[in-house]
Parts: structure tokens; sequence; C-alpha cells
């Protein structure tokens, strides 16, 4: 398994994340995806598994900021793509396999 973890330090789910696979002792790697965002190859990948609208936080500050209720759906995916703190978190990835927020029971059929 070649687990990464897409997340942030802030995020609950995040964390329950990163504990999940450290106490079954799987190695992951852990990405601030506000801090170093996701890239274009990774965001197209998951589009196949996600859709972009679960991907995307309305709870975020960044979402009322840039007005994302009244921006059109064809400029909605750049926008996210182009401002990471707009992501749901934690995204999981494991080779093509993405989840999204803590899903452990989906975790537990990677093995």
């Amino acid at each position: 398994m070649n687990i990464q973890i897409y997340g942030s330090k802030k995020n609950f789910d995040t964390k329950k994340a990163e504990r999940y696979f450290k106490e079954r002792k799987i190695s992951y790697q852990y990405i601030d995806i506000h801090e170093y965002g996701i890239s274009k190859s990774i965001f197209e990948a998951a589009k196949r598994c996600l859709p972009v609208e679960t991907m995307i936080d309305r709870k975020a500050k960044a979402y009322q900021a840039l007005y994302m209720d009244y921006i059109d759906e064809s400029k909605r995916e750049d926008t996210l793509f182009e401002n990471p703190s707009l992501f749901m978190t934690p995204i999981v990835r494991n080779g093509k396999a993405f989840t999204l927020g803590y899903c452990p029971d989906i975790w537990q059929e990677w093995n």
C-alpha cells in the first residue's frame, strides 16, 4: 500500500485518519493540502473517484470569501484547484483509489 493523506493540521478527521494508519502500523505520507496544495495529476485522478462538488468544503472561510455559491459550475473546479483551503479533508489516496473524510471501512478493504 502506498497511502497519502491530503489533510489539514486543524482538521479532526485528518487526525483520526492519521491515527487509524499509525495504529495499524501502515506507513503513509502526510501532505498539508492548505500549505502545499494538490498536484494537477492527483486532482484529475481524484475527480474520477470523487465528485468535485463533494470535495468543496462549504464551511471553509474561503468558500464565502470567494463567493463560491455564485461561481459558474464550469469555473468552480478551477477555483477549487487554485484555492486549496476550499478542499474538504482528508483526501486519502491509495494508488488509484481515493476516499474523502474518515472512511475506516473502505481503508480496511485496502489491506
